[in-house]
């Protein structure tokens, strides 16, 4: 298949500023011609409104979201919005946007959706001796979720970590005893 029309999940930038009234996200979202499946992590964060406090669900990155579509209908989106744009691979060829495995960001999603305790991770938060054995999951909200099991020094709680290597890592809690390691 060509790789021009071949659907991926492309990472992109959001320019706005975060405190814009429509986000990128939003209007990606309400185009129904074609309808466009993105993602963008969210997290709770307290606002205060009349002075009332309240928590409203906000991206963890201002600027980052996932959209999973081919570069020939993604193309002219990104050409007519001047505030979004591809974010690239570090020192590869020039051009060639970003993109994320089906497998790795379908696990990603499925982790943060779950009802668990969730923690993100930037890259540079986790180190190579937080990673575990490879793990997967066998019951509960996250069954048959793989990932890697963080060990944390001094911490009792167990979490499972699924990473999209280079943008973001995710964490969520698990029981003991729903740990099966992978060998």
């Amino acid at each position: 298949m060509n790789d021009y029309k071949e659907k991926k999940w492309y990472v992109l930038r959001d320019l706005k500023r975060a405190n814009a009234k429509e986000r990128a996200y939003h209007l990606l979202r309400s185009m129904n011609n074609p309808p466009l499946e993105v993602y963008t992590p969210m997290t709770r964060r307290p606002v205060t409104h009349g002075g009332r406090r309240e928590y409203v669900e906000v991206p963890y990155i201002c600027d980052l979201l996932f959209v999973y579509e081919n570069r020939e209908v993604l193309d002219p989106i990104v050409n007519r919005i001047n505030t979004l744009q591809y974010r690239f691979v570090k020192g590869g060829k020039s051009n060639a946007p970003m993109v994320v495995r089906n497998q790795d960001m379908n696990s990603f999603i499925a982790v943060a959706n779950s009802n668990e305790k969730i923690k993100y991770y930037s890259p540079e938060e986790i180190t190579p001796a937080m990673y575990g054995r490879k793990i997967k999951i066998r019951g509960g909200s996250l069954d048959g979720m793989e990932g890697r099991l963080m060990t944390t020094r001094g911490s009792k709680v167990k979490r499972l970590v699924v990473e999209l290597p280079g943008i973001l890592a995710i964490a969520a809690e698990v029981c003991a005893e729903q740990i099966q390691f992978i060998e």
